[in-house]
């Protein structure tokens, strides 16, 4: 979730949604549950359809309810399908209600026809307003998800709530929950942390500030990256200011910019590049680290711990890839899909 703005929620898509919004199925039959902002949402009895706001919501509903998705905010592409189930990976582009470039409107939402709208990611007053004025204009139940990655338990336990699927849902929370409170007590133990940089982009020049919901997963594990003094979100820097940082550790989700920054002279004098300590992060079918910022980063925790203490995380990654993949996208991996999702390219 990120800005409202240019959300396509203006009088004329009302107008023009007024055909639509007659063939909504009736929700005679309600429960009144309160989101992840604390607001009352009455949701109909049974929910067979569900509309994701944006990307983190249609992660989050996928590894949950995957035959209610009616569509992704952008239709997976081919490396994308082949780790996702079939008949649900593939379903339509419907848009987005929040976020930059979004992509719907209310005629596009109402001719959908869903039972629940849900978003995943911020709940400030802005995204109350934005939830409350499309559940208003439409009658379709719409509610918010705290996106926090340390809010992920709860989010799945109200999520179960919402979709009457409690007890996956209390499944996927017990992992999200024993998986955070485990690295982030290994970390805790280390004896010293090496500094680690995040580069981002084909030049590796930028990163996430403190505070950054891109580096969220660092903050949330207890990992001090080098730009988390600097407060705001994604910046580009210089060079100059990597090379006074010294990175011992750089993670980046950008194939080009790892597979060029041994043999750029720039870069070269930076202890990471030195020592062979520049890990690209896995991104099928979802980045690990924010990209985008939802559920699919939970095994993230796992690889980036190893990538940053690798005597605190002994675990094969491999059968930790395997396994989630199996519980969170209920698809059976190969050891050859395992090596190229571990890999980190497309």
């Amino acid at each position: 979730m990120a800005h409202p703005e240019g959300a396509g929620l203006r009088r004329r898509d009302l107008l023009m949604a007024a055909g639509a919004a007659a063939g909504l199925p009736a929700r005679a039959q309600t429960r009144s549950v309160a989101d992840g902002a604390g607001r009352r949402v009455n949701v109909p009895a049974r929910v067979q359809r569900i509309f994701p706001a944006g990307p983190p919501a249609a992660i989050w509903l996928y590894t949950l309810a995957p035959e209610a998705l009616i569509g992704w905010p952008r239709a997976n592409r081919g490396p994308e399908l082949e780790f996702l189930l079939p008949g649900i990976g593939n379903r339509p582009e419907v848009g987005r209600l929040t976020g930059r470039g979004n992509t719907t409107n209310l005629e596009q939402l109402l001719l959908s026809k869903p039972d629940l709208i849900v978003d995943a990611g911020s709940t400030r007053a802005t995204f109350v307003e934005l939830a409350d004025r499309v559940q208003a204009q439409t009658g379709i139940p719409y509610a918010l998800l705290d996106g926090r990655l340390e809010a992920t338990a709860q989010g799945y336990t109200l999520l179960g709530e919402l979709t009457g699927r409690r007890e996956r849902a209390a499944r996927l929370a017990r992992y999200a929950a024993d998986t955070l409170r485990t690295v982030r007590e290994r970390v805790a133990r280390a004896p010293s942390q090496p500094r680690v940089y995040y580069a981002r982009g084909p030049v590796g020049l930028d990163t996430g500030l403190g505070r950054s919901i891109n580096v969220e997963m660092f903050e949330a594990m207890g990992i001090r990256h080098v730009a988390a003094g600097l407060q705001g979100g994604l910046a580009t820097v210089s060079i100059e200011q990597v090379l006074g940082w010294d990175p011992e550790v750089i993670v980046t989700i950008d194939q080009t910019f790892a597979q060029t920054v041994r043999s750029n002279p720039l870069w070269r004098g930076v202890s990471a590049v030195k020592t062979g300590r520049v890990h690209l992060s896995p991104k099928l079918p979802f980045g690990w680290i924010d990209f985008p910022p939802g559920v699919n980063r939970l095994p993230g925790l796992w690889w980036l711990g190893s990538k940053v203490f690798p005597a605190l995380f002994p675990e094969d990654l491999a059968t930790l890839t395997r396994d989630f993949y199996q519980l969170f996208y209920q698809v059976d991996l190969n050891p050859e899909q395992v090596a190229r999702v571990l890999a980190g390219r497309d």
